[in-house]
């Protein structure tokens, strides 16, 4: 299979993973693994690592000097974009939404100790803070690159069709593959790589947030698969979607908190209250209404998110 390729620059340890969560499995009386993408190598590792690999090498094709990124407070990404572009000699700018843990916990600790410039906005819209960028940008006269919230574009999804086909060099099938959806791009990343690399594995998407995934999800898997030229044809059939936001994004759930307690309690593995403890969840909740077969392989995507656990929880 031939596809369109892209520069990018390594980030990350790669291939991350794969583990058998044998107290889990028999808990649930079904096979259960777990992607540790949480140990990608950079910062406290997690998920956007893929993506910044494809993001951060366009940035510097263009020439860049700046990389401005956004978030909420406690971003995940927005952390991750400031340790890439430093290591990569380019100066981070963070315009955050002021939303949620602004102290000098989490992920803001991070972002001081590597002398990130960070700006609050005071603003739920990310067009304001684009235009913000922008202005910035034109006032400091030297070249700048702009990454959406969560790496979240075609290219940045790049890097979960990338993970997709890691997954398919194991030699286990995977009949369900679940991960944690905030922004969209690794659940599309992932739902088209399984489509083209993953056969008879269902992908599902557990929504951490309340945006409109049923749009977005299929729209950028549409975007990538372009991007590829993979030519392929986008169904509802291809992605699958659950509502674990709960009290709403960024607020802990009391589900994604039990989930939390019990992988540390039964594994020794740790996840957050934002984006995989809620996603985990979902999983939970997926068993306990009879969705999986004894028999089923299923595969647990942990997308990171450590600094987050010592700001929100």
């Amino acid at each position: 299979m031939q596809f369109n390729t892209y520069s990018k620059i390594s980030l990350g340890i790669f291939p991350t993973p794969v583990q058998k969560l044998e107290n889990i499995s028999r808990l649930l009386n079904v096979n259960v693994f777990i992607k540790r993408d949480d140990l990608t190598g950079l910062g406290l590792g997690g998920n956007k690592v893929r993506k910044l690999e494809y993001l951060l090498a366009d940035a510097r094709e263009q020439g860049a000097e700046v990389v401005f990124t956004t978030g909420g407070a406690q971003s995940n990404h927005a952390m991750l974009t400031a340790a890439a572009a430093g290591k990569l000699g380019m100066k981070p700018i963070l315009i955050l939404k002021q939303r949620g843990v602004t102290e000098r916990i989490g992920n803001q600790l991070l972002e001081h100790l590597m002398g990130t410039e960070v700006i609050f906005m005071d603003t739920d819209s990310y067009a304001d803070i684009y235009d913000e960028m922008d202005r910035i940008g034109v006032q400091l006269g030297v070249p700048y690159y702009k990454i959406p919230c969560g790496g979240s574009n075609a290219l940045g999804c790049l890097g979960y069709v990338d993970c997709a086909r890691e997954i398919s060099q194991q030699d286990l099938h995977f009949d369900y593959l679940i991960c944690a959806e905030g922004s969209g791009g690794t659940m599309a990343g992932l739902a088209l790589g399984a489509k083209l690399f993953l056969p008879g594995t269902k992908v599902y998407g557990m929504m951490v947030d309340t945006d409109p995934f049923d749009e977005i999800t299929p729209a950028l898997m549409r975007e990538t698969s372009a991007l590829l030229g993979a030519d392929t044809e986008i169904s509802a059939e291809d992605y699958h979607l659950r509502d674990m936001s709960g009290p709403g994004y960024a607020i802990p759930s009391e589900e994604g908190n039990a989930a939390i307690a019990l992988l540390a309690k039964k594994e020794g593995l740790f996840l957050d209250p934002v984006y995989t403890g809620k996603a985990f969840a979902g999983l939970l909740k997926m068993a306990e209404e009879g969705n999986f077969q004894a028999t089923d392989n299923v595969l647990f995507l942990h997308s990171g998110g450590a600094g987050g656990l010592f700001a929100v929880m």
